[in-house]
């Protein structure tokens, strides 16, 4: 996503926009069954201001890319450590604790059934994603082979793509990770790593796909 409009639909603002999501939250926006509403009628929706929605995601948006390294070797480090370490670690440690929950909470209402499973599609996902990452999109840009680059790019693409799908559906199995009075720890623990683990996702795509991605493209045959 390079431009926000107030046209543009909720759902596609939350999962392209590092910190959108948050923001739709605390606004009472909803993005997840509602999500298709264009950004201007879900903030009237709301009793909003449109403009002044769309100009705190202008700020949201501006300050996505401030804290990237500006060498792109050291960008390509910055995402390996901060972004595909991190997602696995979380991942391993949330899938069993949805599965806890489901467990325990399965005849409530809000339960958030069929999270672990998507949690576990995101893992695989997600995974095969950063191995092509790490064992070749990342070394031909390391070795500055850009005439090999176009193919991968392009898969990289289609893959983020892929995985915004499946976010949409996270968000979907745990009811937009609102959580029901009176959740015990383990449910509030699950929701509030989902919600942590969605915006690491949304930010290492949107790094990607505006900052280091646009290097090589422009060079790659």
């Amino acid at each position: 996503m390079t431009t926000i409009s107030l046209d543009t639909q909720v759902r596609d603002i939350a999962a392209e926009m590092p910190g959108a999501a948050d923001l739709f939250r605390q606004a009472g926006i909803s993005f997840c069954c509602g999500g298709k509403m264009p950004l201007a009628e879900a903030a009237k929706a709301q009793g909003l201001d449109p403009e002044a929605i769309l100009a705190q995601l202008t700020v949201l948006q501006e300050a996505a890319t401030r804290e990237a390294p500006t060498e792109t070797l050291e960008l390509i480090d910055h995402v390996l450590d901060r972004y595909h370490a991190t997602h696995r670690h979380e991942l391993q440690n949330l899938i069993p604790l949805a599965q806890r929950v489901e467990a325990v909470h399965g005849s409530h209402e809000k339960a958030p059934l069929g999270l672990s499973v998507a949690l576990t599609n995101l893992f695989k996902e997600l995974d095969a994603h950063m191995l092509k990452e790490e064992r070749v999109l990342f070394p031909l840009m390391r070795a500055g082979n850009t005439a090999a680059l176009a193919a991968p790019l392009k898969v990289m693409r289609n893959d983020h793509h892929a995985t915004t799908d499946l976010l949409r559906g996270i968000e979907h199995a745990s009811h937009g990770l609102e959580l029901p009075e009176g959740a015990c720890g383990s449910w509030t623990a699950l929701y509030a790593g989902v919600r942590k683990l969605g915006s690491d996702i949304v930010a290492h795509i949107h790094l990607e796909e505006t900052v280091l991605f646009p290097r090589f493209e422009s060079q790659a045959a």
